[in-house]
């Protein structure tokens, strides 16, 4: 399916999302808002889903909201920007970190605003070397949304979050890798071939326990460690019944590749 906006295909349980307004560096509208969530109706209604890869078309990632839909005169009404979060923002965040698979996110250039935190909601994030992070609310008297000020002090620590908030500059993302906000920087020619192998490695992992994973590792954020011990617990046992952790036994005790079905 191809949208003004929005690519995507699904194939094999592969899905791929494209952000589509390179003139635009991809920046986000209503209507592609709209049809992004319309993507991911349907990624999240794949029984067969094991990965999905969320990336943007020509030499940016995404630049975040286009303010050309935020034009105001001296005696326009203020813009309500929570409303805008609520509507938008904060529900695609809140997607795909509940998705039942992992989210690889492939930053192909600069990653700002909004588009920065999107990508860091992402469960594995690879950008291309001349790719780039920037936090630029604090030039338009905004602070970081769509969950900057969550991921940012907990992938880098406060100190580098402030910084990045309050100055809003430019972080390279050689930069990020080496600080462990994002997973890996890879040369901008093999970038598209690094997107496909991780592509092709979740396609035949052992979808469920890397969606359990998932799960236990952002709950831990809320708990205690007790609580945490009593989720691995419960996820374990859930696990231990499935066929992937069967077939992953006798693959080990026979020497051989698994043939994970995802569930």
């Amino acid at each position: 399916m191809t949208d003004q906006s929005i690519q995507f295909q699904l194939e094999n349980g592969v899905a791929r999302i494209t952000l589509n307004r390179p003139d635009k560096l991809n920046s986000f509208t209503a209507d592609m808002h709209g049809e992004l969530a319309q993507a991911l109706d349907k990624v999240e209604q794949c029984t067969d889903l094991r990965v999905l890869i969320l990336t943007g078309n020509g030499r940016g990632f995404c630049a975040g909201q286009d303010l050309s839909e935020r034009q105001m005169s001296a005696g326009d009404a203020p813009v309500d920007l929570g409303a805008t979060i609520e509507k938008f923002y904060a529900p695609l965040v809140r997607r795909l970190r509940a998705l039942a698979a992992p989210v690889v996110v492939g930053v192909n250039g600069v990653a700002a605003g909004a588009g920065a935190n999107l990508a860091l909601a992402g469960d594995i994030v690879i950008a291309t070397r001349s790719a780039s992070f920037i936090q630029p609310f604090c030039r338009l008297g905004l602070l970081p949304d769509t969950g900057g000020t969550f991921f940012l002090p907990r992938l880098v620590g406060t100190a580098r979050a402030m910084g990045l908030s309050l100055l809003g500059d430019k972080l390279s993302a050689e930069q990020a890798a080496q600080w462990g906000l994002i997973w890996e920087c890879v040369d901008d020619d093999a970038f598209q071939a690094r997107l496909n192998e991780l592509a092709a490695h979740f396609a035949q992992a052992p979808t469920k326990g890397l969606a359990y994973a998932k799960k236990a590792i952002y709950a831990s954020d809320a708990h205690s460690l007790d609580q945490q011990l009593d989720l691995e617990r419960d996820l374990m046992r859930e696990l231990g019944a499935s066929e992937d952790y069967r077939e992953g036994v006798n693959a080990f005790l026979g020497k051989r590749a698994p043939q994970f079905k995802g569930k």
